[in-house]
């Protein structure tokens, strides 16, 4: 996964993506047990194009020009599976904005923090979020005030009681 890194920092370097951060489950792994997926889901911000619409074409060209090949939803680069997520609402880019800085091995790369990855499984309201949000709350240190702030700045407080019970 390091090489794959390695072409994600390149690609927002040479600006044909904006600002990304690791999301999902692998996400999560920065934080708890490792958790079971299948791919990298990358939130990113994309350069706007004309009229405002946001578009991954781009970016897809890059990828392909490089070797990389599309499957279902993912590209595989570096032999990994990885979904690319724009951020389409307050909430991610808010998470996207406010990501740790991380290493993973010797690679640099930023990861979405716990209260975020808390935040946007409310939001997405799945069986497997609310396993996740079990997960995190049992195994990773949670900012409780800094929690507290998001799920009330982008109205998600009422869920988070409604699944903590």
């Amino acid at each position: 996964m390091d090489r794959t890194l390695q072409v994600l920092n390149e690609l927002e370097r040479d600006g044909v993506l904006g600002r990304y951060a690791i999301g999902g489950a692998m996400g999560a792994t920065f934080y708890v047990e490792p958790l079971l997926t299948f791919d990298l889901d990358i939130f990113v911000l994309l350069p706007e194009m004309k009229a405002g619409v946001l578009t991954l074409t781009q970016l897809y060209t890059v990828l392909r020009a490089k070797g990389y090949i599309e499957e279902g939803e993912c590209v595989v680069i570096e032999g990994v599976p990885v979904q690319f997520l724009p951020a389409y609402n307050t909430v991610l880019e808010e998470a996207l904005r406010d990501a740790h800085e991380m290493l993973y091995q010797s690679v640099p790369t930023r990861v979405l923090r716990v209260e975020h990855l808390v935040a946007i499984c409310l939001q997405t309201g799945r069986a497997k979020d609310r396993e996740r949000v079990r997960i995190l709350r049992e195994q990773a240190t949670l900012d409780e005030d800094y929690l507290t702030m998001i799920l009330r700045r982008h109205n998600l407080e009422g869920r988070w009681k409604e699944w903590i019970g």
